[in-house]
């Protein structure tokens, strides 16, 4: 009975979400470790075994900003910095050139994972921005609450696979 009971306390670990987010069914077309987004869901699932993945809350790309199919992981970085894109900068030309990391200013949260498409992230939220989690509202990033962030930053790698879904 023992090897149950820590095969359970194991997966209690695997799979506990923090606040915002919950265990739920996903396709089995989906691998375990991968990260899967749904723009119409407004959802980003990080796969934990066949058919079964922890499900949190996002903000996605708004309308002329989405984006479909495969993407990696290529960067983890804790309280980064930002500069505005290009994109963002033409329609916020009152933006600062730089935010610094761990100001509650910064768009970019408690963390960020770059992915390996120009200029897409998948972070944290400002206190500001908080509320537009659940909304099509961002330039192409998918923006997560501060807390769902770190949690799904500590279950990752680099290199992990991500899959944008309408």
């Amino acid at each position: 009975m023992k090897p149950i009971l820590a095969t359970l306390a194991a997966l209690a670990v695997l799979t506990n979400p923090v606040q915002g987010a919950v265990v739920t069914a996903i396709s089995d077309e989906y691998l375990p470790g991968m990260v899967v987004i749904s723009q119409h869901q407004r959802r980003l699932f990080f796969v934990v075994r066949p058919g079964e993945a922890i499900a949190y809350p996002v903000a996605v790309a708004k309308r002329g900003k989405e984006w479909l199919g495969p993407a990696r992981v290529e960067g983890k970085y804790v309280e980064p910095a930002w500069s505005p894109p290009q994109s963002v900068r033409r329609d916020h030309p009152e933006l600062p050139d730089f935010i610094p990391g761990g100001s509650p200013h910064n768009p970019m949260g408690a963390r960020a994972i770059t992915l390996d498409r120009d200029e897409i992230a998948i972070h944290g939220t400002s206190r500001k921005m908080r509320a537009s989690v659940g909304a099509a509202a961002s330039y192409g990033c998918i923006r997560m609450l501060n807390e769902d962030v770190i949690d799904l930053f500590n279950r990752i790698e680099v290199g992990t696979q991500v899959v944008m879904t309408r």
